[in-house]
């Protein structure tokens, strides 16, 4: 018999996988070309040629145990983080050392080792809808509680009044994502400053530390020039959850890193304990051969060139289809107003199409659906014809 938690995780599965998995089904059967699946945010992008090469050099020129053997300390290799740290010092005008930076499997490695770290069973974790659904499991796992701020579905920024009035004495950490999954939104330097201003006042009110999370996978994929601020900077208690996954399409490689700044309250139990996390939770150290490609690519990015045709395309052939978006800045996916009020309902209807979409209530936003546009280009343009045809049963012309 399974543990009660699991049956409630198994029972409420990733739609996201659902889906891609009913892709693969419907492929067997019509064939990979005439089925359009857009539920999973799996880079179709190659990694640059940078990656590749790096990985060529170190099989060829390292030792074995350098490459595949366990890193000295469960935080990883110190000349990979000293790498992270002087990268982000230049970009950021920060200040960090290899001490501040934790090598993870991965930015869902790194939440899960963070959320370990701080929070205690029933303290609060607050999140901004929409937003990824994994978030419930991780909380879940170290048995904290869930707190939703209901969506600005004009705007997709964070509804800061709401933010306030549901922060307690109980609120241990909040975790935001810029640009967003599933929106595509950035979050504005306005909001970011307000949202520190609040947690800052809270913090004195009760008495209490409120870490912000800054969970940053889509970093690097913004567009039109628009800048995504580095939360650390805006708010003493940041920790930074970073992965490679998105920036340089390295998914499956779960590669990524925790900054833990030495501003952050009680920073040296902080880091200490998520080396610790990081060990325990079966982790043990990030994959290193992964580590030092990482280290080799620092400021390697993938083509945002494609991402951004796609994106215009997709965005301008579903409004002339008559479907309503805000158009992302950055990320990859759309966020469109289902027709409908049951998102689900269309979700069904759309894979009678071979159209295969995400429902919004999967990120705690009914009403709405994900697009994830991170496909071949010509996935984009073979769909089109089909959402004019899903269109047709609920627009009129």
């Amino acid at each position: 018999m399974i543990a009660e938690k699991m049956k409630g995780m198994v029972a409420n599965s990733s739609a996201i996988r659902a889906m891609f998995e009913e892709g693969n089904r419907l492929a067997k059967i019509y064939g990979r070309e005439n089925v359009f699946d857009f539920s999973l945010g799996n880079p179709n992008v190659e990694a640059p040629q940078a990656v590749k090469e790096a990985i060529l050099s170190l099989v060829t020129e390292e030792t074995p145990l350098e490459l595949h053997g366990y890193t000295n300390s469960n935080a990883g290799y110190e000349d990979v983080r000293r790498t992270v740290a002087e990268s982000l010092n230049e970009r950021f005008q920060t200040a960090f050392s290899p001490e501040n930076i934790i090598m993870t499997v991965g930015a869902a490695g790194g939440l899960n080792v963070i959320l370990k770290t701080l929070v205690n069973p029933q303290e609060e974790v607050i999140v901004f809808a929409p937003y990824f659904g994994e978030y419930r499991s991780y909380t879940s796992n170290v048995d904290g509680v869930l707190v939703e701020i209901s969506p600005d579905t004009e705007s997709f920024q964070p509804k800061l009044n709401e933010f306030a009035e549901k922060i307690t004495p109980k609120t241990k950490a909040v975790i935001v994502n810029t640009p967003n999954n599933p929106t595509g939104v950035v979050y504005s330097e306005e909001t970011i400053r307000e949202m520190a201003r609040i947690m800052e006042e809270k913090q004195r009110e009760y008495g209490t530390e409120i870490y912000l999370i800054s969970d940053e996978p889509y970093r690097e994929l913004a567009f039109d020039g628009v800048e995504v601020p580095y939360l650390a900077n805006y708010y003493k208690n940041t920790i930074v959850a970073y992965s490679y996954s998105k920036s340089l399409s390295l998914p499956g490689e779960r590669i990524g890193y925790l900054v833990i700044p030495s501003e952050v309250a009680d920073s040296r139990d902080v880091i200490a304990a998520a080396g610790v996390a990081n060990r325990i939770l079966g982790f043990v150290n990030a994959p290193t051969l992964l580590q030092k490609v990482v280290a080799k690519c620092i400021g390697e990015k993938t083509d945002l060139t494609y991402y951004n045709r796609n994106r215009e395309t997709l965005y301008e052939g579903l409004r002339q289809c008559g479907f309503r978006c805000i158009k992302p800045q950055g990320a990859f996916y759309l966020f469109v107003k289902s027709p409908i009020e049951d998102e689900k309902e269309f979700c069904e209807a759309a894979k009678r199409y071979n159209i295969l979409l995400v429902p919004g209530s999967s990120f705690g936003c009914p009403g709405y659906v994900r697009i994830a546009y991170c496909v071949a280009y010509e996935t984009i343009t073979g769909a089109l014809p089909k959402f004019q045809e899903l269109a047709k049963q609920y627009f009129q012309r």
